[in-house]
C-alpha cells in the first residue's frame, strides 16, 4: 500500500551556481548525471535563493516562508527555527518516514526539525557543543579529528587534493549514509529523504582523480563587468574576500570547484542505483538544487551574500517518472527555495500548511516579481527580479544596478537610468520599497530611497583566516 504514494529524494548542495551544469550550457563543467535528470524531468532555470547564505536559505526551504517571516536575513547561527510546520514534519504527519543525511545547519544542531532521524555532517562546527556523526565515524575508523588536517579553510579559495582515502571524504560518507537509509526503508510507508551535501562549498579539497579530470588550461575565465564604477565604497567592501588571490590561484580554485561538483554528480548515481535496486525509482520524485551559489570571482567577487546570478540563481531540477509529463522541459518562471515545500507537498497529495508563503512550481499561477534581501550592515543588499530583468540595490551610497538578464546573462552591463528601461526599473523600485521592513525603512526620505552615506573604507581582518578550522584532536575548546 505504501508504494502507491510517491517517495521523494531531495538533494541539496551548498554553493552551486545555477549556470554550472552541462545542461545549462556551461562549456567546461561535467555533470552527466544531473544533465540526464534534467532530460528526464524539468529544470527551472530562474530559481533564486531569496537570502543567499546558508542558514536563512535553509530556513526558507524547510518552512516555505520568506526571510521577513522566518526572521533571518543575516546568518543567525543561534536562532531557533520558527514555530511553524516544517517540510519534514508535513511529510511525517501524512504518514511518511522522513530521514536526513548531511548538513542541516539549524540550531540547536541536534534539532531534527521534524525528521525521524538526522545523520549529521556539520563541517566541524564544534563551537556549538556537538560532535557530528561524520566526525564520530572518522574517529571510529582511525582518523580522529583529521577532517581539517588538509589545512584549507571553509570560506577560502586556496586548494589542494583531499588528504585521506576517498571513502572518508564527506561527500562519499553522506552518499553511503543515504544509501543505508534507503536500504532500511519500511516497505509499508512512503519515504521522504533529504540528502544534503556540504560541498562544493569550500574547503576546496577535491578527490585527486576528479581534480585530474580538468586541465587548468580549459578552465573558463571569470566574467568581469566593463562599466561598473569601481570607486564606490560598496565594491571595496564586497571585494575584500577575493582581493588576496592571484590569477593562478583563481583558476586553480575554479578547477577544484568544478571537480567537487563532478564528484557530487557521480556520487548521486550510486543513490539512484540504490533506489532502482530497492524497486523505488519509478515512484520517486528526485529533486536537485542548492541553497545558494558562488560568484567564483565573477565581477571580482568570491562567495555568496550578493544577488548576482552566480550567487543567487540556483539549479532546480525535478526528475523521474512521477513528473514524466514535463520530461525534457525548461521552465523560466521566477521561482525560489520557498516554493520547494508547497511543490513537493502538492505533488504528493499532501495539504500545504497555511503558514507557507511559497507557491507550487507546477501551478498555473506564476509570480510576477520576487524580492530578495540579505544583510543589515554596510554590505546590505536588496533585489527585485522577474527572471528576465533584475534590480539590485545597495543602501550604502544609495547604489542601484539594473540588468537585462535575457541579453546580458553575465550581468556585465549596468542599465540603471537607461531610458529604455526607466519604467520597468521604476516599477521594481516601488516593489522593493513596498517590501522594506525593520530598520530598512530608515533608508527612505520623502517617499524615496536615499540609503545612507558611504563611510570611509577600512580594510577588515581576513575573515577566511579567522574562520579557519583546526585539527580536532584533542577536541577543541577544552582550554576555555
Amino acid at each position: 500500500m505504501g508504494e502507491k504514494r510517491k517517495n521523494v529524494l531531495l538533494i541539496c548542495t551548498d554553493h552551486w551556481p545555477g549556470y554550472l551544469l552541462g545542461c545549462a550550457g556551461h562549456p567546461v563543467v561535467m555533470t552527466p548525471t544531473l544533465d540526464q535528470l534534467a532530460v528526464d524531468g524539468i529544470r527551472f532555470d530562474r530559481c533564486y535563493s531569496t537570502c543567499p547564505v546558508c542558514i536563512p536559505a535553509r530556513r526558507s526551504l524547510m518552512t516555505g516562508t520568506f526571510p521577513a517571516t522566518h526572521g533571518d536575513r543575516v546568518y543567525s547561527e543561534k536562532m531557533t527555527m520558527p514555530e511553524v510546520k516544517t517540510l519534514a514534519q508535513a511529510f511525517r504527519d501524512a504518514g511518511y518516514q522522513a530521514y536526513a543525511v548531511g548538513k542541516l545547519h539549524v540550531y540547536p544542531q541536534r534539532n531534527r526539525i521534524g525528521f525521524d532521524d538526522v545523520i549529521l555532517e556539520e563541517e566541524g562546527r564544534t563551537e556549538f557543543g556537538v560532535t557530528d556523526d561524520y566526525e564520530i565515524w572518522l574517529g571510529e575508523n582511525g582518523c580522529v579529528g583529521q577532517e581539517f588536517a588538509h589545512s584549507m579553510g571553509n570560506n577560502c579559495y586556496y586548494t589542494r587534493p583531499w588528504h585521506l582515502p576517498e571513502r572518508m571524504h564527506p561527500t562519499a560518507w553522506a552518499t553511503r549514509e543515504m544509501i543505508r537509509q534507503i536500504r532500511r526503508k519500511d516497505p509499508t510507508r512512503p519515504a521522504f529523504y533529504y540528502l544534503s551535501y556540504s560541498f562544493p562549498h569550500p574547503p576546496l579539497v577535491p578527490i585527486k582523480d576528479y581534480l585530474e579530470l580538468y586541465d587548468l588550461e580549459e578552465i573558463d575565465a571569470p566574467q568581469m563587468a566593463d562599466d561598473w564604477d569601481d570607486n564606490r565604497v560598496i565594491w571595496k567592501f564586497l571585494k575584500e574576500k577575493s582581493k588576496s588571490y592571484s590569477k593562478k590561484e583563481i583558476y586553480l580554485a575554479r578547477r577544484a570547484f568544478y571537480a567537487q561538483c563532478t564528484y557530487i554528480d557521480h556520487q548521486i548515481r550510486s543513490v539512484i542505483g540504490t533506489l532502482k535496486e530497492e524497486g523505488l525509482l519509478k515512484n520517486t520524485v528526485i529533486v536537485f538544487f542548492s541553497d545558494h551559489g558562488d560568484t567564483l570571482f565573477d565581477h571580482g567577487l568570491a562567495g555568496k551574500r550578493t544577488f548576482y546570478e552566480g550567487a543567487a540563481n540556483v539549479p532546480m531540477i525535478f526528475s523521474g517518472e512521477a513528473v514524466g509529463k514535463y520530461r525534457g522541459t525548461v521552465d523560466s518562471r521566477v521561482t525560489c527555495l520557498e516554493d520547494v515545500m508547497p511543490t513537493l507537498l502538492t505533488l504528493c497529495g499532501i495539504s500545504v500548511p497555511d503558514t507557507v508563503e511559497g507557491m507550487s512550481m507546477f501551478s498555473e499561477k506564476k509570480r510576477k516579481l520576487l524580492y530578495g534581501e540579505i544583510g543589515e550592515d554596510i554590505r546590505a543588499t536588496r533585489m527585485v527580479t522577474d527572471g528576465k530583468r533584475k534590480l539590485i540595490y545597495y543602501p550604502c551610497g544609495n547604489v542601484f544596478q539594473f540588468f537585462d538578464l535575457e541579453k546580458d546573462p553575465k550581468e556585465q552591463h549596468d542599465l540603471h537610468e537607461v531610458f529604455e528601461w526607466k519604467d520597468t526599473e521604476k516599477m521594481m523600485i516601488e516593489y522593493l520599497i513596498a517590501h522594506l521592513h525593520g530598520k530598512d525603512c530608515e533608508w527612505m526620505k520623502d517617499g524615496k530611497l536615499v540609503g545612507f552615506p558611504e563611510p570611509e573604507y577600512y580594510a577588515s581582518p581576513d575573515y577566511t583566516l579567522f574562520n579557519q578550522r583546526g585539527i580536532h584532536w584533542p577536541p577543541p575548546g577544552q582550554g576555555q
